[in-house]
């Protein structure tokens, strides 16, 4: 075989593997140009068919107000999919920089990061999540706020037990021998080594937070009234299981699918790369 058919080839992955990120990258496009794809406007009423079943028409019924699920569920990919990005990338970035200090420095620093760490990790995270969001009157980015902040300290942890592992490998042990900057070896010789555990752990935390944030706007603590969200979405299609279930179980079907999905992604990534 010649090199530029070798090149050309694609990985060898999993069947399970492509689905998965199959589902992954039509969500993906669903959230980039879900609002030109979908058929109706997802606030639009059809007061004539109030919690209507599926039909030609309405390929997944209608909500208690009308209003078109599968234009609501096509939409509400980008609150569903940004979210989660978002304390997925925020934990990445202050867990590398916090995480691969403190387990490359040990002594104080590490001690004092460390008991920050542990303490937070000791509490009920979701529970706190909630009343902090509820007390400070909800919506959608303080959710993300919050869980980003409660997230960060296993992020932290887990980079750190990864870092003290690099730090007495010969190649570290090598590039202070020769004078290189402590950021540098941070940086630029540990993190690239962690790279596999840290896209698994940024995988998970994307599935973690989805989950959690569904949670929050089943309980409205969500985006605002009317915003299409797939854990709102859930709340509202309770009262249809007998006039519409898949007002109900078409948002709840994407939440458990684009969570197990990017899981089976992330542990996959740990199997092959990470976990060698």
């Amino acid at each position: 075989m010649s090199a530029t058919r070798r090149r050309l080839r694609l990985p060898r992955l999993p069947i399970l593997i492509w689905l998965a990120l199959a589902y992954v990258l039509v969500v993906a496009v669903l959230a980039l140009f879900g609002g030109w794809l979908v058929p109706y406007s997802p606030s639009a009423q059809d007061l004539y068919r109030i919690s209507a079943p599926p039909s030609a028409e309405h390929l997944l019924g209608t909500d208690e107000l009308g209003r078109d699920v599968l234009a609501r569920l096509i939409v509400g990919a980008r609150t569903a999919l940004i979210g989660p990005l978002v304390v997925a990338v925020f934990g990445f970035v202050m867990s590398s920089l916090i995480g691969i200090y403190a387990g490359y420095s040990g002594g104080t620093a590490d001690n004092i990061i460390m008991r920050v760490v542990d303490f937070v990790i000791a509490m009920p995270g979701l529970l706190i999540a909630i009343v902090l969001v509820s007390v400070l009157g909800g919506g959608y980015w303080l959710a993300i706020a919050v869980l980003s902040l409660l997230n960060l300290p296993g992020d932290i942890r887990i980079v750190r037990g990864a870092a003290l592992k690099e730090r007495n490998l010969a190649y570290i042990e090598a590039a202070r021998a020769v004078g290189v900057p402590r950021w540098r070896i941070l940086y630029l010789h540990i993190l690239p080594n962690i790279l596999a555990l840290q896209a698994s752990q940024f995988a998970i935390n994307v599935a973690g937070s989805l989950v959690a944030l569904a949670g929050l706007a089943f309980l409205g603590l969500g985006a605002e009234l009317g915003t299409p969200e797939w854990g709102s979405m859930l709340s509202e299609g309770q009262a249809l299981l007998f006039s519409n279930p898949a007002a109900a179980l078409a948002p709840a079907t994407a939440i458990i699918l684009l969570a197990v999905t990017v899981s089976l992604i992330g542990d996959w990534i740990y199997d092959r790369y990470a976990g060698q």
